[in-house]
């Protein structure tokens, strides 16, 4: 029963959210279109090109954590810091079709583990299914927004979660091939 309320509850956040937008000016429904970006080829990745790549990124060991090689690939705006500090600076100056491998240190990509980020709470606010050493949860940050917490380790009366980022500390090593650089016009 709790399932289902909770499903309930987030499919009703969901539709709202769905009327919200669609009931914004300028959005196509209902009121004028969204203004439409044209882009045109680029030279090179450079601060304000739209970048488009595909990467393999893989641990220390060589174990491959995450790809998009044959899928979709991942778009940015170069210089906006939509992905790793780390990776973006090394990805400056390559040109549609070129591939690199590039390492990126913690300290570049997403940080140091942070000890305070590591916190006890008390069971009762951890869903009983959910209390299960490694599993990930979603939570909000006082600004609102999502943020993931792993449950470390399960005490009698407490849960002890970690709220850095999974690969805080890692050195990640991404092969990466530009496969597109364009800019607005």
């Amino acid at each position: 029963m709790k399932k289902l309320l909770s499903l309930l509850v987030i499919s009703g956040a969901v539709l709202g959210a769905l009327f919200f937008l669609t009931s914004l000016p300028g959005n196509g429904v209902g009121g004028s279109p969204a203004p439409t970006i044209n882009l045109r080829p680029a030279s090179s990745v450079q601060q304000g090109i739209v970048v488009s790549i595909e990467y393999t990124l893989t641990d220390e060991a060589g174990k491959v954590i995450e790809s998009n090689v044959g899928k979709e690939p991942l778009t940015y705006i170069h210089g906006a810091g939509q992905i790793v500090r780390g990776l973006e600076k090394e990805l400056a100056g390559m040109k549609a079709g070129e591939r690199k491998k590039i390492q990126v240190k913690p300290e570049e990509g997403y940080g140091l583990p942070d000890p305070k980020a590591v916190q006890e709470v008390l069971k009762d606010k951890i869903p009983a299914e959910a209390q299960q050493v490694g599993a990930t949860l979603m939570t909000k940050a006082a600004d609102g927004r999502a943020l993931p917490m792993r449950i470390q380790e399960i005490r009698e009366k407490t849960v002890v979660v970690d709220f850095n980022h999974p690969l805080a500390g890692k050195t990640l090593n991404f092969d990466v091939k530009v496969t597109d650089v364009k800019m607005p016009q």
